[in-house]
């Protein structure tokens, strides 16, 4: 079984000297990939009408493609990747260019992880609109697999057009650079069915609710006459804590727990999980090196009882 680690931002308030640290450590432990989840910005929750956040405004967060190729520079073997970048928010031939550009310096290692996110506000902040996120989405991944694959680009969408455009260089991987596709509602199965390598899921404890999202992906593919057997499965161990949620703060710090719901998602089906290390500077490991040294005792654990 494939182990991810989400890549903790908080590490940066040691200095870039422990972010380098801490995605080399991440690799020389043994894990399969590093992963970084994307805001550009947060919202505070007082502004009248605006939805309450699930997380705070003040949560750190390192702008994901920037950190990604900080780690590419200091390690050269594990998979890089986004888990995952808040795509109709972004220009995609701007993001195409970026994953080609880390996927070269990489040596091939590169992974866009996409989702259309949740924050009305954020896409604001942006100049981007938030209505229509889903039909861009589709778009966007189109138009980049374009960027990737064709000497010549001309794309003509509702959203994004490209006119006799040429991209190089392209990434190693070329079009079949991956891009895996998170979400947990019905469109998303579709999208991933329809465009994605693999699936990013959220935690599941239940395997009934996840053998049905796999079954709609699945379907999804058949219809789109893509291979379903071809689709990749990723789940996180546990879902980020949210404030106040002491019970998930505290979750990394049962190493029985944690092993136990790996176990859980291989029997499900999933090929790789994830462990978030934020959560586990929040469970008490507060410097790199405590989170280093709980990374290195769960992903012994788990291969021992995963593979």
């Amino acid at each position: 079984m494939k182990l991810a680690v989400e890549f903790p931002s908080v590490s940066y308030r040691e200095g870039p000297a422990m972010v380098v640290r801490m995605a080399k450590g991440i690799e020389d432990i043994g894990f399969d990939q590093l992963d970084i989840f994307d805001h550009v910005v947060m919202g505070f929750d007082e502004v009248a009408g605006r939805a309450k956040s699930p997380y705070s405004a003040r949560m750190p967060i390192l702008e994901a493609l920037m950190t990604l190729s900080y780690a590419a520079a200091v390690t050269e073997r594990i998979g890089l990747g986004t888990e995952v970048l808040v795509l109709p928010q972004r220009q995609p031939v701007l993001v195409a260019k970026q994953f080609s550009t880390l996927d070269t310096l990489s040596g091939g290692r590169a992974r866009l992880g996409v989702g259309v996110g949740w924050q009305a506000a954020e896409y604001e902040a942006l100049g981007e609109r938030f209505d229509d996120r889903g039909k861009r989405m589709d778009e966007a991944i189109e138009l980049i697999r374009a960027c990737w694959r064709d000497e010549r680009i001309d794309f003509d969408g509702a959203a994004y057009q490209a006119k006799a455009m040429g991209m190089e260089p392209k990434p190693p991987q070329g079009g079949d650079l991956p891009i895996w596709i998170g979400g947990n509602s019905p469109p998303a199965f579709r999208r991933i069915g329809t465009y994605g390598n693999g699936w990013l899921a959220g935690s599941f404890t239940e395997r009934e609710v996840a053998k049905r999202a796999m079954d709609a992906i699945r379907e999804a593919a058949v219809a789109a006459g893509r291979d379903p057997e071809a689709i990749g499965w990723q789940g996180m161990i546990a879902p980020p804590p949210r404030p106040g949620d002491d019970k998930a703060k505290s979750f990394y710090s049962e190493p029985d727990q944690v092993a136990a719901r790996a176990v859980e998602m291989k029997a499900m089906g999933f090929q790789a999980v994830a462990m978030n290390a934020t959560a586990i500077f929040q469970s008490g490991a507060r410097s790199v090196t405590q989170i280093l040294d709980v990374l290195q005792s769960l992903h012994d654990r788990l291969r021992a009882e995963v593979g």
